[in-house]
Parts: structure tokens; C-alpha cells; sequence
């Protein structure tokens, strides 16, 4: 029996079963593979969705979301409880805690990890909100509506803050930054936010570091204290590849797996998707990370058709996107806008909807909608196309994006 042969007999195993992981499969099975398909999942639980965690599942609304897949009618074998350490890649091995793990084609779907305050692990009162049991730990936390601090005024840390005021809880945001979102977006179009902190009844405070938390209150660097029943925190993540240190597969300063335009690794074989690896944007001329639900949805739809063309021929290139949804507003954004030499605003920012559209060459490259959901289908259908807008158009709240091309 030939290497090769005897490589697709072991099949295509996939290391995480979030959604990126899950998609896999599922596009595998969809796309008519045939090959045994296994799924490694490190936490016990049925494979789940994330974005109702810090929502429906916090607020004791759902007891979990676990993905709607019949992973027995589909052949996918389920391996939960299995952490991966190690990748021997001449030998086409994973090592596990119960074993060695042959593989033909692998597929590195580990998402990202929650990045922590130093010197919070083990105080008692604080938290991360990433997995189940997270959320689980907090949902009684949040019920017995303490005074909470949120630390982070990003996308998560807004959510958060969300379902915390929405269980009755006295809220303060610490954001180190300036201003909220200060990572994802310009002044300009976070600056509206700022506001809705305060209609909600919730504190914000910026430009103000943690200097320590201890049980029942967090320290400010600027000597300010802050009584707190529960502290989460939601600084940001990483990927979650540390365990890929010195097995060959190359790795961005960021932590990011770095995949190539097919979303191939730099090991023979190997794949890499969703939160813990980055590509290539022909469209936008650089690399791009995207931590978001549509990108671990997207991205396996490639990657399962590459593993069956054998010889890979479709670019993963997507417009990126995705939504949030935080005191009482639905956010959505698409494109990169990164690199555009234009930002129009359509509506009035301190208004119920507005939208933000950031151009580059007089073409659309990127759309922020509040409460606008048609400015953003229509303008993710622009981005995709590429053709040249009317910035007078674009800034016309009243003119449908679709009929503002020049």
C-alpha cells in the first residue's frame, strides 16, 4: 500500500469543534468526501455556537446552543474531552492525552483564547467569558445582580455589559484605551457609541488601567476604586496555537497559523481556519485576521474544497463581516478599512441608525450600519463587486447604497 493511499485511508481529522471545525466536517460531508472525518474537540461538551453565550445562555434564556448537526447520520467521528499537544508531522501524527492520532489531512480549527489580567488568575469574583462553563459559572453571578465592572470596552465587553444591565446589575466599563473600540474602529465612528453606555445606565470610564483586582473591588492606576461583586473581563484574544510551538507549522507574531491564499499551512497536508489563522487578502492587499462567527463559517466551505480537488484551486477571499448586538442597537460590519483614504457618514450619528462607509480609489471598502441592515447588504454587494461610488450618493441617508455607484 502506497503512503498516499494509506494517508487517505486515515482520512481528515479536524482539531476544534467550534464552528469553524464543525463547518468543516459538515462542508466535507456536503461536498462528498467519503473518507473517514474525525473532530477533536478539547472541552467535553456536545460541539456548541458562541455568540449566544454572551446573550440568551447568560441570561438563562437557553441552557446551551449546541450546534444543530447530526454527527452520527453524517459519519463524523466525535472526540470531545481531547486536548491536543503535539503535531509529528513526518509521521502524520497528533499527539493526545489518549494517544497518538494518525491523520491524512489535517485541519487546525483551534479558534482563540481569552487574554487575561496578569495577576487575576484565582481571585476569587473574576472572569472570562469564552466557553460554556464560563458562561454557565456566570449566569447565577449575573442573577444575583452585583455591582460588575466590565473590563474592556471592545465588542465583547459591550455585550457583556448588555446582558449585565439587562439582569439588573450596576455596571462600570474600565477601558485602558481613550475610547471605546478603540482597536476595531476610527474616533469617528466609535465616538457615537460612547453615548450608549450612558442612555443604558451603565458607567463608562477610559484612558484608565487596571492596576489590580482584589476580592470585592478593582484597583485604578490612578488611585480611583471600584467596588465589584464580579469583575469579567474582555480584553481581547489570541489564537490559540501555542501548543504548535516547534512542530514546523509557521506562526505570525500575532499567534496566528499563517495560511496561505488556499489556507494551506507551511506543512504538507495540513489546513488552517476561522479564529487562530490568517490569509492573504488579494482584495485588500494585506494579511487579515478575522475573530468572527461568519469567517468560521466561510472559510471551511474552501478548505473542504480544496481537500477534495486534491490538488487546491480555490482562493479563500471573502469580505469580511460581522455583527454585535449591544444596547438595543444591531451593529453589522463588513469589508477591511484598513487603508481607505475616505470616511462618509450617512444619518445622523445621534440618531436610532446611521451607517459609516469608508471608500478607497472612489470604490466602497468597508460599511459599518447601525440599524441600517439594508446599507449593509447593499453595500456588501459593492465591496464585492468593486465598482466605483458617488461619494455624494454614498453620504445621502436617503439614497438606497445599490443606486449610489458613479
Amino acid at each position: 500500500m502506497s503512503e498516499q493511499t494509506e494517508q487517505n485511508q486515515r482520512g481528515v481529522v479536524i482539531v476544534g469543534a467550534g464552528m469553524a471545525g464543525v463547518q468543516t466536517a459538515v462542508a466535507l460531508r456536503e461536498q462528498g468526501f467519503t473518507g473517514p472525518v474525525t473532530l477533536l474537540g478539547a472541552e467535553p461538551h456536545q460541539p456548541y455556537d458562541r455568540p449566544p453565550l454572551s446573550k440568551a445562555v447568560l441570561l438563562g434564556k437557553a441552557e446551551d446552543s449546541a450546534f444543530d448537526v447530526d454527527f452520527e447520520g453524517l459519519d463524523i467521528r466525535l472526540r470531545l474531552g481531547t486536548e491536543v499537544t503535539g503535531l509529528r508531522a513526518a509521521d502524520h501524527e497528533l499527539d493526545t492525552e489518549a494517544g497518538p492520532v494518525p491523520y491524512g489531512i489535517l485541519v487546525l480549527a483551534t479558534g482563540a483564547q481569552p487574554l487575561t489580567l496578569p495577576g487575576t488568575e484565582g481571585v476569587p469574583g473574576v472572569h472570562l467569558l469564552r466557553t460554556l462553563d464560563d458562561a454557565a459559572r456566570l449566569r447565577p453571578v449575573l442573577a444575583a445582580s452585583p455591582r460588575t465592572v466590565v473590563v474592556g470596552a471592545g465588542w465583547i465587553g459591550a455585550e457583556f455589559a448588555t446582558a449585565a444591565r439587562e439582569a439588573g446589575c450596576e455596571v462600570t466599563v474600565v477601558e485602558a484605551a481613550d475610547r471605546v473600540l478603540a482597536g476595531a474602529l476610527p474616533a469617528e465612528a466609535t465616538e457615537p457609541m460612547a453615548r450608549w453606555y450612558e442612555e443604558a445606565g451603565a458607567g463608562l470610564i477610559t484612558g484608565a488601567k487596571v492596576a489590580g483586582i482584589e476580592d470585592g473591588r478593582v484597583l485604578l492606576a490612578d488611585g480611583r476604586v471600584l467596588p465589584a461583586g464580579a469583575v469579567v473581563v474582555g480584553i481581547g484574544a489570541r489564537p490559540a496555537t501555542g501548543w504548535l510551538a516547534g512542530t514546523g507549522v509557521e506562526c505570525g507574531p500575532d499567534g496566528s497559523v499563517t495560511a496561505d491564499a488556499y489556507l494551506r499551512t507551511s506543512l504538507p497536508d495540513v489546513y488552517a481556519v476561522g479564529d487562530c489563522a490568517s490569509f492573504p487578502s488579494g482584495r485588500y492587499g494585506t494579511r487579515l485576521l478575522v475573530h468572527h462567527w461568519d469567517n468560521a463559517l466561510q472559510g471551511p466551505r474552501t478548505v473542504a474544497a480544496n481537500i477534495l480537488a486534491g490538488e487546491p484551486d480555490r482562493v479563500y477571499d471573502p469580505v469580511p463581516y460581522f455583527w454585535s448586538e449591544q444596547f438595543g442597537r444591531f451593529v453589522q460590519y463588513a469589508g477591511h478599512h484598513g487603508g481607505a483614504d475616505t470616511l462618509l457618514l450617512r444619518g445622523d450619528a445621534a440618531g436610532p441608525s446611521w451607517s459609516v462607509c469608508w471608500l478607497k480609489a472612489g470604490a466602497l471598502v468597508a460599511v459599518l450600519a447601525v440599524g441600517r441592515p439594508r446599507d449593509l447588504a447593499q453595500g456588501r454587494r459593492l465591496i464585492e463587486t468593486g465598482v466605483p461610488v458617488d461619494p455624494a450618493k454614498v453620504s445621502d441617508p436617503g439614497t438606497p447604497l445599490k443606486s449610489a455607484t458613479a
